[in-house]
């Protein structure tokens, strides 16, 4: 029985004679090779996904002006970013919003960010003995600052629901405008190509992994918030909801606005595309058997976000969702993808080749995943409050 380590592997790929699939291509590949053969021949998979994920920003040091100021009150174009870090260090996370333009947020300031562009960073502080200043208001850019690197603590979910609305209303939601009378579905991760779906059980990704990270190299550095290992499985092991995730970091001065991009979504509010992608070391045949895996494998729940609670309606295969068209309680469905696999797939040629040319190299985690982790919910202990004012 073939086994390899990560030493071995990357010995062959510095030397140049590494075998380096995507993910789809081994899951052609074995319809007529078995997982045996596969982890002789193939040494790595490479995988990707380009989705919207919210919980993700940026860590920015500012440098000190002089005065000095203790920065108690930051805005980025705008846009409040979290300054609760010390005098000149803040957090602009995705979904942050300017209040007078509410289609503007911190995902866009990211995305300007790495363009090179200027942005208007205005702070108010108290004033101290240490740090005079009071107020500044002028101009940075990504080669200005000191340090600002892209810190996403929830990134690449394993799997995720399909979203459907039974009722008579139009909604709004983070998976995009639902139709009425289950008129559309939406979904999300790339298929077989997903990087958590090709290694469901975490073997090789843990902290410490090297990643491809919107357009540069980037590290897993934790297991991501809401990582879950108590959802249901199908006969293939695979989740069949959301289930873990991964907490990612990488230079954000590096990074290419091609893969990390921000987005709007009518009435809910902004987001940010990320484009995150994992090589996978086929160190036996059980992983090999993993990253086998194909469209028609994987399924996934759908939920009605048009009911309270979004109580699960529905099970399909990421092969029905990618012909157009889904059953859901008895009705033909038409589907959309809120991820590109477009840019997943090149992604993922992209970390092939970087592979293949010696430019990249896999490693192995310094600490694994938990193997059981499940959610808590929130519970409201008073009345509830008065609603947020616009």
């Amino acid at each position: 029985m073939t086994t390899k380590t990560y030493d071995e592997i990357n010995r062959k790929i510095k030397s140049g004679k590494a075998v380096i699939l995507t993910a789809e291509e081994v899951s052609e590949m074995a319809r007529n090779t078995s997982p045996e053969e596969i982890a002789e021949k193939v040494d790595v998979v490479t995988t990707a996904t380009f989705g919207a994920m919210c919980s993700s920003g940026a860590i920015i040091n500012f440098g000190h002006a002089s005065p000095p100021i203790r920065m108690e009150k930051i805005r980025l174009n705008g846009v409040p970013a979290y300054e609760g870090l010390a005098a000149v260090d803040a957090y602009i996370g995705a979904t942050a919003c300017d209040p007078e333009r509410p289609e503007y947020g911190g995902a866009h300031v990211i995305q300007e960010l790495i363009e090179g562009r200027e942005i208007e960073l205005e702070a108010w502080g108290k004033g101290t003995d240490c740090y005079p200043r009071k107020y500044i208001k002028t101009k940075i850019t990504k080669d200005s600052v000191n340090e600002i690197y892209l810190f996403n603590p929830r990134n690449a979910y394993q799997n995720y629901n399909v979203a459907v609305n039974t009722t008579k209303k139009l909604i709004h939601t983070y998976m995009g405008t639902l139709l009425p009378g289950l008129r559309n579905a939406t979904y999300s991760t790339s298929g077989e190509l997903s990087p958590l779906l090709n290694d469901p059980e975490m073997r090789t990704i843990g902290i410490g992994t090297r990643i491809f990270l919107g357009g540069t190299e980037g590290f897993v550095v934790w297991p991501g918030t809401q990582y879950n290992t108590s959802k249901p499985v199908n006969e293939f092991g695979i989740p069949v909801s959301n289930a873990r995730t991964i907490a990612v970091i990488g230079n954000l001065k590096e990074m290419s606005p091609e893969f990390v991009q921000a987005a709007y979504f009518d009435r809910y509010g902004t987001s940010l595309f990320v484009g995150i992608g994992i090589p996978i070391p086929v160190l036996d045949a059980d992983m090999a058997r993993r990253v086998s895996v194909r469209n028609d494998q994987i399924e996934t729940s759908v939920l009605d976000y048009g009911s309270p609670g979004a109580p699960k309606i529905g099970q399909v295969t990421y092969a029905e969702l990618r012909s157009g068209q889904i059953q859901v309680s008895g009705r033909k469905v038409r589907t959309a993808p809120v991820a590109s696999l477009s840019k997943a797939r090149r992604i993922a040629e992209l970390l092939k080749t970087a592979l293949l040319e010696g430019r990249f190299e896999i490693s192995q985690p310094v600490k694994m995943f938990p193997s059981e982790n499940s959610l808590k919910s929130l519970v409201e202990t008073d009345k509830p409050g008065k609603e947020m004012q616009p």
